[in-house]
């Protein structure tokens, strides 16, 4: 994998920077972009230069490339992935906690409209 997902000579620094650090603040995006009930596609532009910033920590602290499309796009992509899922969390919980006599959750990241219990 190493050369097709990240440039460094071990694993560990990929998970690390991109998926530990970069993770978790493009979860904490995706959160704060659903909390301000802004749309879904704010977060992308705020994970591409969320991207931009995870490729100068490999560079400035391993000697990462620093002008590659290839790795900002792996970078990017999995940023997107995880900020998505942090989105769609927190919105499924805003639905749900914010209009609970309209729906309720079907799953982490989904919700549905309850169903009526009286028939007229």
């Amino acid at each position: 994998m190493q050369g097709i997902l990240y440039e460094e000579p071990s694993i560990w620094l990929f998970l690390l920077i991109t998926v530990i650090m970069g993770g978790w603040a493009a979860w904490m995006t995706g959160r704060a972009i659903a909390l301000t009930w802004r749309p879904f596609w704010t977060l992308i532009l705020y994970l591409f230069v969320l991207g931009a910033a995870v490729r100068f920590i490999h560079y400035a602290l391993f000697g990462g490339t620093l002008l590659s499309i290839h790795y900002y796009a792996v970078d990017t992509i999995v940023l997107l992935i995880i900020g998505s899922l942090g989105f769609q969390y927190r919105r499924a919980r805003m639905m749900t906690t914010q209009y609970s006599w309209l729906y309720e959750r079907s799953g982490l990241f989904s919700w549905r409209e309850k169903a009526s219990t009286t028939k007229g």
